[in-house]
């Protein structure tokens, strides 16, 4: 464990506009919109916010660039609310916040978004100062979704890659967060930045976009085979998989470690829309605890288990030992085959 200490988090920052809808309808019908909220979105924001709800202990820092609008200064409000450091942010008049139309269907809790790129398609290297951060995490989201870092240059490389390299050199532990964006040579851009990360966080969608496969995988052992080859492109320490159903982590000696969803009820499942940040939210805390891949994973579960209980993403979080304890309570699902 090194002297630094807490999360610097870059990359996506927006607000979700939930609606929960009767159905979703064919082309050209109607749903009805049954409730609506707003929240936060982006896995940067979602992250931070479900860190800083889990009671985490240590130091939480945000970089990002939002407009100079009502949505920019809610997210600088809520950050000031909940101890994220946002000094690293920036604002622009030349494009709104960031913003998601998020559809969550009222029976399954299962989710579509309908996204604005806005400020976060102008983010580029320049809004990050390394340099002046003393975190032990670097974590970047999504992936895929950051027009300016991802864009490959003429020279073959990446602004994406740059920061992850710099941010290796200088000491953080790198992480990053993938999104299933159908949009763009979603590889070639990914691939780039592989080489300098610890750690790559994405769910069988995405593993399967990655590795050129026709469709997810769902079994450990297909995953294994396809975090083995994302491995092989350089990722350091672990390549963490996420379903609906279990956790895989992947680690360089090729072992798998596996950790079932806890086991709820479809009457507790209000919505599903930023599962996947509080499990990565829980994983980090892990890491950056120095825990074992199984609690990182167990801890993991059980945070994204507590996010489903309400439409929003962070709304239900609570602190990381109550998260840790509703999941076991409730138990976890049989292991996968």
């Amino acid at each position: 464990m090194s002297s630094r200490c807490g999360v610097l988090a870059g990359g996506n920052w927006v607000i979700d506009h939930v609606k929960v809808i009767d159905a979703w309808p064919a082309q050209d019908a109607l749903a009805r919109i049954i409730d609506q909220s707003d929240g936060n979105g982006g896995g940067p924001y979602n992250l931070l916010k479900n860190l800083a709800k889990m009671l985490c202990g240590f130091p939480l820092a945000g970089v990002g660039l939002v407009g100079r609008d009502a949505d920019g200064a809610r997210i600088l409000r809520d950050c000031d609310a909940h101890e994220i450091d946002r000094r690293g942010f920036h604002q622009t008049a030349e494009a709104p916040t960031s913003y998601s139309d998020v559809m969550t269907t009222g029976d399954t809790g299962r989710r579509t978004f309908f996204h604005c790129l806005g400020t976060n398609a102008l983010l580029g290297r320049e809004h990050f100062n390394l340099s002046a951060s003393s975190a032990r995490i670097f974590y970047l989201g999504y992936l895929g979704l950051l027009s300016r870092l991802d864009a490959v240059r003429a020279d073959g490389g990446t602004e994406a890659a740059q920061l992850f390299t710099q941010a290796g050199e200088m000491g953080l532990i790198t992480a990053a967060d993938l999104v299933s964006s159908q949009c763009g040579d979603f590889a070639a851009a990914i691939n780039l930045s592989l080489p300098h990360l610890d750690y790559l966080l994405l769910n069988e969608y995405e593993l399967a976009r990655l590795v050129g496969s026709v469709a997810p995988a769902k079994d450990v052992n297909s995953l294994m085979v396809h975090a083995c080859r994302v491995l092989a492109c350089g990722v350091r320490r672990a390549v963490v998989v996420h379903l609906p159903e279990f956790a895989l982590w992947v680690g360089p000696e090729r072992s798998a470690v596996v950790q079932p969803s806890v086991r709820m009820s479809q009457e507790m499942i209000q919505g599903a829309v930023g599962a996947g940040d509080a499990f990565a939210a829980g994983l980090v805390y892990g890491i950056h605890q120095g825990w074992l891949p199984q609690d990182c994973l167990e801890l993991g579960v059980c945070v994204a288990a507590a996010s489903l209980r309400d439409v929003t993403s962070s709304a239900a979080v609570e602190p990381w030992e109550t998260c840790l304890a509703l999941g076991r309570k409730l138990g976890f699902n049989a292991p996968p085959l």
